[in-house]
């Protein structure tokens, strides 16, 4: 099985799925169609060429017959269409490229998200199954220091059976961790694009959980720069354009061109002219396109205020979250990790020597397990709060070592 060579950064494994995550492929084609498209819609129109060819039998007023020849028509036209029907399109395409940029950028930033959590599970993972292998390893050169022991009475049988009961159950841990740390390096790898079996080490670093701004300023910054308020109004801009679009075509379009038309029967005749059609717009067929297009630039307006008081209020929600999981951990927290492990070491030491009953020495344990657990949960559980805030914000509120060129820049360029 192919190893990783080194520890990889959060910011390498990141920067690797920019490039090589197939969905990052995806939005950019779309963009490339979008810019297709755009420029279809500021093209003139193919100029239509048309003819006709048939035969003429000429009699005289008094029915002689005169002679038959043929007669022919030739036209082209261009189509003129009603001033600023182009324009309008080209905007509607110009909105289509903005809303395939913001669809790249939004999903670089979720694939961004997404790996960092991995990341973080993986390495949390890996201090589970660490722990419970540690703890388990002491329950087991335990056993193997009672089987030695002569047994007198049940009470080193008991002990040994509660030693045993343990070791069973910190086994299962290991494993429930290992299996967890499986997982997330499967998906890590698939977001990735690359092989599934490719082991990753991923270098360790600081967790930064820093103090959040004032949650208005981050409703603030949400309104011109979350991703989501920034489709859907982009889509309001371009429904506005439909609308006009859909009122601009209840003028009809001008054909307009040259033609030429001959007859050789009797004698030889040219002629020369200007072909001019249009619609007559009897029956208004572009009202109901315009009430549709003026519908659905409703239902965006109700939609962009909408999402708008969602994110408000998942923002509120994470925020609150966060702090209190901030709270929960406290300044203390990487100490009392440090003090549960030495006491477990502590116990361990005075469990062999007789001081310590059993049920002290399994409860140090137990704790020592259950502290780490709750440390790592609120570790993870905050990130992922803050990933989601910055989501939702725009806001970049921790640093994981990608340079600025790799972040965000659509908003600026849709504005």
């Amino acid at each position: 099985m192919p190893t990783a060579a080194r520890p990889r950064s959060i910011a390498s494994l990141i920067k690797e799925a920019y490039q090589k995550n197939p969905n990052v492929h995806f939005y950019e084609q779309e963009i490339a169609a979008a810019r297709g498209d755009q420029r279809s819609a500021g093209t003139w129109p193919n100029p239509d060429l048309s003819g006709q060819i048939g035969g003429k039998i000429y009699n005289s007023l008094g029915g002689k017959y005169e002679g038959t020849g043929t007669v022919w028509t030739v036209s082209l036209t261009e189509t003129f269409e009603f001033p600023g029907r182009v324009t309008l399109r080209k905007a509607i395409g110009d909105k289509r490229i903005a809303l395939a940029r913001i669809g790249l950028e939004q999903f670089r930033l979720s694939l961004r998200n997404r790996i960092e959590m991995l990341c973080y599970r993986l390495l949390a993972a890996q201090d589970r199954a660490t722990v419970a292998r540690e703890v388990a390893q002491r329950f087991r050169d335990l056993i193997a220091l009672l089987v030695q022991r002569e047994p007198a009475g049940p009470s080193p049988l008991i002990e040994m059976r509660i030693l045993e009961g343990n070791a069973a159950t910190l086994n299962r841990r290991a494993t429930q961790a290992q299996i967890e740390l499986q997982s997330a390096q499967l998906e890590l790898n698939l977001l990735r694009g690359v092989s599934m079996n490719l082991e990753v080490d991923v270098a360790r670093q600081n967790v930064n959980l820093p103090t959040l701004p004032d949650s208005g300023q981050l409703i603030a910054r949400a309104n011109g720069r979350n991703f989501d308020l920034l489709a859907r109004r982009t889509e309001l801009e371009q429904q506005g354009f439909r609308v006009r679009l859909a009122h601009n075509q209840q003028w009809p379009s001008v054909k307009l061109g040259p033609y030429t038309a001959g007859e050789n029967v009797v004698d030889s005749k040219r002629e020369l002219g200007l072909s001019l059609s249009m619609p007559l717009p009897f029956w208004n067929q572009a009202r109901g396109s315009e009430d549709a297009a003026k519908a659905r630039l409703n239902q965006a307006e109700v939609s962009l205020h909408t999402a708008m008081r969602e994110v408000e209020s998942k923002i509120m929600t994470a925020a609150d979250s966060y702090k209190k999981e901030l709270k929960k951990l406290g300044e203390n927290t990487p100490q009392l990790l440090g003090q549960l492990r030495d006491a477990a070491k502590l116990a361990d030491d005075n469990y062999r020597l007789g001081v310590l009953p059993i049920s002290t020495y399994t409860e140090i344990q137990s704790q020592y397990l259950k502290g780490t657990d709750a440390v790592l949960n609120s570790r993870l559980d905050a990130l992922q709060y803050l990933v989601d805030l910055e989501y939702l914000s725009g806001e970049e509120l921790h640093d994981v070592g990608l340079p600025s060129s790799q972040r965000r820049t659509v908003r600026e360029e849709t504005k």
